[in-house]
């Protein structure tokens, strides 16, 4: 089958390797924030502090040539600190809108998890619909827009747990860890980039991004692939363990992201491993496990354990 155009994956591997370079040792984690973006979803960052989520997430906006805010969520944050508010003008003699960070091509929702849910609760109009409503009037947001939120672990002190509705929202959760020693030796030596976040130059521009969104759209998937992935998600919401299986908007989502993982493999068509990656990382965060089957494990551990285990019990496709 034929290859997409030089030209394109040349893009999208000029931004897979300029993040790498900021990036060091967590690979996966940053092919799967291009499968985020290209696959036109939001990324949610979560682990400990101090590992490197804000510096992915400042590092994709500077390898994007495009307009870029940052909100430091906070519990005293209202609605209106991230969408704008309609300030009265004495000399037009109405109500003129003050836009607010939201209206940007990268967001970055920097510890979400640490806002009240309903300031939590402003993303979800915006990330599902690329707009949001203030005072019954809908504004529209840039194209492309991208959230990318990260957070501190449920366990931490001050934080709020993200609603099933809003971790329904992001397309891909990508945990992040401690790095390797081999890599954390490498930052303690300033060897881990050849250049700072700071002095990242653009590689793709807005304009690059939709085009690389449309090329995805076009990859090609078989019907096997189609039924390969709705029998997980059917297994999900019937399994015993889970009293909230994933969503239609899950398994659409799982679609999206595998077109954009077989565009950054070179390809213009699907293939079983490009679902089978993507299944964790595009699930997990979208299941309950009820509460009579709860164990010590931390939830987003257990519900990783339960969808490996369903994973492995589908037969692949030939």
């Amino acid at each position: 089958m034929p290859q997409t155009e030089g030209s394109t994956l040349q893009r999208a591997a000029d931004l897979e390797r300029a993040l790498r370079t900021i990036i060091r040792g967590k690979d996966e984690v940053v092919r799967l924030a291009l499968v985020a973006i290209l696959a036109r979803g939001h990324l949610l960052i979560e682990g400990v502090p101090g590992v490197g989520k804000t510096t992915l997430a400042q590092a994709m906006a500077r390898a994007i040539e495009c307009d870029f805010r940052r909100v430091q969520f906070t519990s005293d944050m209202l609605p209106s600190d991230v969408l704008g508010i309609s300030v009265y003008s004495t000399s037009e003699e109405r109500f003129e809108f003050k836009r607010g960070p939201i209206f940007t091509n990268i967001l970055l929702a920097d510890e979400i998890n640490r806002t009240t849910p309903k300031t939590q609760s402003a993303l979800l109009e915006a990330m599902n619909e690329r707009q949001v409503t203030v005072d019954g009037h809908p504004h529209k947001l840039p194209n492309p827009f991208l959230v990318i939120a990260t957070q501190n672990p449920v366990e931490h002190h001050g934080t709020y747990p993200l609603p099933e509705s809003q971790l329904d929202r992001f397309l891909i959760r990508a945990r992040m860890t401690y790095p390797a020693a081999a890599s954390e030796r490498e930052i303690l030596r300033g060897t881990a980039g050849s250049v700072r976040v700071e002095e990242m130059r653009p590689v793709l521009t807005a304009e690059d991004v939709v085009s690389l969104q449309q090329e995805v759209s076009t990859v090609s998937v078989e019907d096997s692939l189609i039924d390969y992935a709705l029998q997980i998600v059917a297994k999900t919401r019937e399994h015993e363990q889970l009293s909230l299986g994933v969503s239609p908007r899950g398994s659409l989502m799982l679609y999206h992201a595998a077109q954009a993982m077989a565009l950054l493999e070179g390809r213009t068509y699907c293939i079983p491993a490009d679902f089978k990656k993507l299944v964790i990382p595009t699930f997990a965060h979208r299941l309950v496990v009820s509460a009579r089957y709860a164990s010590n494990l931390k939830r987003a551990e257990q519900s990783e354990q339960i969808l490996h285990e369903l994973v492995e019990s589908v037969p692949v496709p030939v």
